[in-house]
C-alpha cells in the first residue's frame, strides 16, 4: 500500500484513480501528475517501484493539497464574509452562491419541507 500525501493508496486500484483519493486531485490533474512522473496510467498502485513513488510524492508536494487547501478555501470564504461581498453573505446565510434557484430546489440548504396547513373546515 502506497502511502502518499498522507493518504493510503488502495492496493488494486489504477494508479490514474487511486490518486484522486487525495483531497485536492481530480481524474485530469492526476492525468497530468503521471505524465510528468513517466508512470504507466493503466499499473495498478501495488506495481509500482519505489522510484516511481517516490518522484509522485515529489510532484504531488508542489500542488496545493489535503490540509493546506482545505484551509485555503475556508480563509477566501472567510475573506468573502468579511469584506460584506453578496457571495460571503450567501456563505453565511448557507445558501447557494453561484445563482442557483431556491424557490423549489436546495432543501439540503434550506432545511425539511415546511407545508403550510390549508384552512379547517368547521364542523357542525
Amino acid at each position: 500500500m502506497a502511502r502518499i500525501a498522507g493518504i493510503n493508496l488502495k492496493n488494486e486500484a489504477r494508479i490514474e484513480a487511486a490518486l484522486t483519493a487525495i483531497y485536492g486531485i481530480g481524474r485530469q490533474l492526476s492525468a497530468k501528475i503521471l505524465t510528468e512522473a513517466g508512470v504507466i496510467k493503466n499499473k495498478k498502485v501495488h506495481e509500482l517501484s519505489e522510484d516511481e513513488v517516490g518522484v509522485l510524492r515529489s510532484i504531488i508536494e508542489k500542488v496545493p493539497t489535503e490540509g493546506d487547501l482545505k484551509r485555503k478555501i475556508t480563509m477566501d470564504i472567510k475573506h468573502l464574509q468579511e469584506i460584506g461581498s453578496y457571495r460571503g453573505f450567501r456563505h453565511k446565510k448557507g445558501l447557494p452562491v453561484r445563482g442557483q434557484r431556491t424557490r423549489y430546489n436546495c432543501r439540503t440548504r434550506k432545511g425539511k419541507k415546511k407545508t403550510i396547513a390549508n384552512k379547517k373546515i368547521v364542523t357542525k
